[in-house]
């Protein structure tokens, strides 16, 4: 609304630039706006991956019906033990409460594999606050 309708200069152009979304998640993104489908979520090899890039930016542009989409792909078999860390971090960011619910569970499940992955570091470097969520679900799994 503020690009558009506020002071910036995308309401003075005749051009916007989207220089933050790579192209299949725009098309992806463009094709809801318009059939509210998302048939790249279903496809068996890069599904997870645009779940996750069209998750960030359904909340940037406030299309709450495709982020709701894009997290019940991740929440039901999209994440893994190697994408849980990584998929916490994305939930935290973008206020996914099921989907980060889903991660704390995974990763408290399987907290020695999960530590090996690349995006458990992303984790602990970017979310604070949800590595202290992880250590309460891992405290309440013991208990």
């Amino acid at each position: 609304m503020a690009q558009f309708f506020g002071h910036m200069m995308e309401k003075r152009s005749q051009r916007v630039e989207i220089t933050d979304m790579e192209a299949a998640v725009f098309r992806a993104m463009l094709g809801f706006i318009y059939t509210d489908m998302v048939p790249e979520l279903d496809h068996q090899n890069d599904g997870v991956n645009i779940a996750q890039h069209l998750l960030a930016a359904a909340d940037k542009y406030d299309l709450d019906g495709l982020k709701s989409m894009c997290e019940e792909k991740l929440s039901n078999g999209g994440t893994t033990v190697e994408t849980a860390a990584g998929a916490l971090a994305l939930a935290e960011q973008h206020g996914c409460r099921r989907l980060k619910a889903k991660c704390l569970e995974l990763i408290a499940a399987n907290l020695d594999a999960v530590m090996a992955t690349e995006g458990y570091k992303h984790l602990m470097a970017s979310s604070p606050l949800a590595m202290n969520d992880l250590l309460r679900a891992v405290r309440g799994r013991k208990n």
